[in-house]
């Protein structure tokens, strides 16, 4: 299955029905009057989280979606049906935006949660709804309201409690194949990722999840390589794993590389705790590996890990460190208020 985190589709709810102009006329019924019904109320069209869906990849093949209008009303008192609406099934951290103004219009974040998109119009009044002491026959009905319609953005986020980043072939779908069950393709060549992808990681009786988006490369904020936009998977993210390849020419200028396009995404990522670490040591022998450790710990400022998701070494210090940063955030994020004293 293709792997799709952005679609532009087109809503329109129905519209509502019209109403009814009919007099009742029958053998023997001497006053019959009015008996025009109300129209039908249009389609809405709703947005739904569904489960087992992590692609937006049904709304490459189908980008307009329009409810069903409200039912004309009828004679004899009889109001129009309303009309059948469209439920957008999407996967859980899905954005609905606006596609003109960028607006953000509803964060799906939860499995089983809904969210009208557009509302359908109300169905017309019959002429039965016009009648008053001075007007016993009126002859008039309303036409139904017009739906609603507009083009949204649909950008799916992917919700890992870790992300890892760094350049291209920095050792991170290995290190994602090591620690969960995922089998994200592996080869010696740049831009082996090509989307982002997920795994629960199991550690201290607990478990997270991490998320693995593609390398970015120097100049990834003007479109260079595969461009910045996956970065989007892990802005929500609670702590951040910067894998550097210890086999590069300079860890620390590797690491301001990154570092730099991360800054210049924006969206509040640079700011996102982060756990720096010397990758594919394996590969390295002694002296090389204390030179780029040195290099490492200049550029971010503070002593980085060192580890090998090939052998093992330096892994399980990584997990501990990713876990209890995010055992933290969930604390805050959980923390029960103090009770309050109880006053009459």
């Amino acid at each position: 299955m293709k792997f799709l985190d952005q679609a532009k589709i087109y809503i329109r709810s129905g519209d509502g029905g019209a109403g009814c102009v009919s007099f009742r006329r029958e053998k023997f019924i001497e006053f019959g009057g009015p008996d025009g019904g109300d129209g039908g109320k249009g389609g809405d069209v709703w947005v739904e989280c569904a489960d087992g869906l992590n692609t937006l990849i049904d709304y490459r093949y189908q980008q307009h979606f329009k409810a069903k209008v409200g039912m004309h009303g009828m004679g004899r008192n009889r109001a129009g049906g309303k009309g059948a609406d469209v439920v957008l099934k999407v996967p859980v951290g899905t954005e609905i935006l606006d596609a003109e103004t960028e607006e953000l219009i509803a964060d799906m974040t939860q499995l089983g949660q809904r969210f009208r998109l557009a509302r359908g119009g109300n169905g017309g009044f019959g002429n039965l709804h016009f009648v008053s002491s001075t007007n016993r026959s009126p002859d008039r009905a309303n036409p139904g309201q017009a739906g609603e319609e507009r083009w949204v953005i649909l950008r799916l986020k992917l919700i890992a409690d870790a992300g890892l980043v760094g350049l291209p072939n920095a050792g991170k779908s290995t290190f994602l194949a090591a620690t969960t069950a995922a089998k994200p393709k592996i080869a010696d060549y740049p831009f082996t990722t090509l989307h982002p992808g997920l795994g629960v990681v199991r550690a201290r009786a607990s478990e997270f999840v991490l998320a693995d988006i593609p390398g970015l490369i120097e100049g990834a904020h003007e479109g260079h390589g595969l461009g910045d936009r996956f970065l989007g998977h892990v802005e929500r993210c609670s702590v951040l794993l910067h894998l550097v390849d210890g086999t590069g020419e300079h860890a620390g200028k590797d690491y301001k590389i990154v570092r730099h396009e991360i800054e210049a995404y924006g969206e509040g990522l640079a700011e996102k705790p982060e756990i720096v670490a010397l990758s594919k040591i394996d590969a390295l022998d002694p002296e090389t590996r204390k030179k780029q450790l040195d290099r490492l710990k200049r550029a971010c400022g503070h002593k980085p890990l060192a580890l090998s998701a090939v052998s093992g070494e330096g892994v399980p210090e990584a997990l501990n460190a990713l876990l209890a940063i995010i055992e933290a955030q969930r604390k805050t994020g959980t923390g029960e208020a103090p009770a309050k004293p109880w006053q009459p």
